[in-house]
């Protein structure tokens, strides 16, 4: 029976819990209820005054009753509320924090913002002195300076643009060769993360150099049973940072698969267990760039290399070095609202952290502050003025996974309302996720009546779970949303689930 029911694609969990609602709302209420529950039908519409009702009978279910939801629902137009629980209380939003950065970044830098990377250097027309060719040539320049600004699209496509530019000005040799890792200050690394975060793909260093998002690929492939698995690395450079642990194991055929990456604290160790079946297909992940600074730099030498430049002396420099040299080469990111499209659709946390330290590098800091803790601060004030409650939320890092940050889901829904009104208001409700289409809402909402009429914010961590956004009701008005829940003790998949029952509801709304 089991089986059948999964290949019909219904999860035979998913089918019980509905089978335990639809009997529980055909039960006749007790005579000891003074005020009986309207029954509602899992297909009928649903009013407006029966939706708390309806939305209840989700979040007081036994398996969360340790829990604390925060939700908040309103029409978009006249902001009429159709559902509020603690909503002016603080949960913990995970990457729903997205929303604010993203928010205060495209107000206060425009959808056209982009970030450069800038090479400097002399003109190559006078002859400088080599000690490498031990010759005097055109073709030799004493100090080339790159610039980095916390373009969290770099790749290694750019960096040889970069060097093209820089071989089309003749130059075929650099004496001195200085990346500078100034512009974004210390800390790269938000000190309120947790430890395990930061050596994964999504806890990297956000800094000024910043190549391939900080982060590398190594694959995991089966060998002989009982042998461990073969470690590939997909870039060598990246390989040379980490020493690996391998405690794994190729197991029996049709065994279970699992793998577990951790970090040694303080030591450049990553320890690999884990198991995975004889004759499996690999598989591939992502761990973060242990110094990103001499990554950056060991690839743009390589890349110089190829393009038939050489380099004497190559360095890290965290101080200015300005010396009023001409720009020679430059690359800059895409416009500002892809960037926001890719933090919110793909919930990519470097791009949140990149975009909260270029909001506080445009910003005079006098106070000794982190760029990090400047563009807090230009966050809060940007938001402000666009009428945001400051006291409605403490933002402690710009990605979310700082288990400080703590939101009202009325900041939420405020801030969605207030960049609906806004010129930007189209380019900022794109970039968030289409249910049952792209970015992290792509596998949900599935062949639901909500496939494709929301755009939203997911977040998740342990214990918590969050979506807000905009849904577009097929017979109701648009509504805008936020819906947090913290606390709880299921597995995130049964979290969502909850979640997405709720907005499934909400779909079901008409006028009456």
């Amino acid at each position: 029976m089991r089986d059948r029911l999964l290949a019909l694609g219904k999860p035979l969990s998913l089918l019980l819990l509905l089978l335990e609602v639809n009997l529980a709302v055909r039960q006749k209420p007790s005579s000891a209820q003074v005020n009986p529950p309207i029954p509602i039908e899992a297909s009928q519409d649903i009013c407006p005054a029966h939706l708390p009702q309806a939305i209840e009978s989700i979040t007081n279910r036994p398996e969360f009753r340790y829990a604390r939801w925060g939700i908040l629902i309103q029409t978009q137009s006249g902001n009429q509320i159709l559902y509020s629980h603690d909503s002016d209380r603080y949960f913990i939003p995970a990457s729903n924090i997205k929303l604010l950065t993203t928010a205060a970044a495209l107000h206060r830098l425009g959808p056209d913002f982009r970030i450069k990377t800038s090479i400097y250097g002399r003109s190559t027309n006078q002859k400088l002195p080599s000690s490498h060719l031990n010759q005097l040539t055109d073709e030799t320049i004493k100090l080339l300076r790159l610039v980095g600004r916390g373009d969290p699209s770099l790749t290694e496509e750019g960096l040889k643009d970069l060097a093209k530019q820089i071989k089309q000005q003749g130059i075929r040799h650099i004496q001195q060769l200085i990346v500078e890792e100034n512009y974004f200050s210390q800390p790269t690394i938000n000190p309120t993360w947790e430890w395990g975060d930061i050596s994964t793909d999504y806890g990297t260093s956000v800094n000024s150099l910043i190549l391939n998002q900080n982060a590398a690929s190594l694959t995991l492939s089966p060998q002989s049973l009982g042998q461990p698995l073969q470690i590939t690395w997909e870039d060598s450079i990246a390989a040379k940072q980490w020493q690996i642990q391998n405690n794994t194991i190729t197991s029996q055929p049709e065994s279970s698969s699992f793998i577990e990456i951790n970090s040694i604290f303080g030591k450049p160790i990553l320890e690999i267990s884990g198991e995975l079946p004889l004759e499996s297909k690999p598989i591939t992940t992502s761990v973060a760039i242990l110094d990103p600074s001499s990554y950056f730099l060991a690839h743009f030498q390589n890349i110089l290399a190829i393009e038939g430049i050489t380099v004497e002396n190559a360095s890290i420099s965290f101080q200015e070095n300005h010396q009023n040299e001409p720009e020679l080469a430059t690359i800059t990111s895409p416009p500002l609202a892809a960037l926001i499209r890719e933090t919110n659709q793909n919930s990519n946390n470097l791009y949140g952290e990149a975009l909260l330290r270029t909001l506080g590098s445009i910003t005079q800091n006098n106070n000794n502050k982190s760029t990090a803790e400047v563009g807090l601060v230009e966050i809060k004030a940007t938001l402000t003025q666009l009428g945001i409650n400051p006291e409605s939320y403490i933002q402690a890092d710009g990605a979310g996974l700082s288990r400080q940050n703590l939101v009202t889901p009325t900041a939420l829904v405020q801030t969605l309302q207030v960049m609906a009104k806004t010129p930007q208001a189209n380019i900022y409700k794109s970039s968030l996720s289409i249910s049952g289409i792209n970015g992290t809402l792509s596998r949900r909402f599935r062949d639901t009546p909500a496939q494709g009429i929301l755009h939203g914010k997911t977040g998740s961590m342990t214990g918590i779970s969050a979506l807000s956004g905009y849904l577009d009701t097929p017979n109701y008005q648009p509504l805008v949303f936020s819906i947090m829940l913290n606390q709880a003790t299921q597995p995130s998949v049964s979290l969502r689930q909850a979640i997405d029952e709720i907005i499934l509801l909400l779909t079901r709304l008409h006028s009456c």
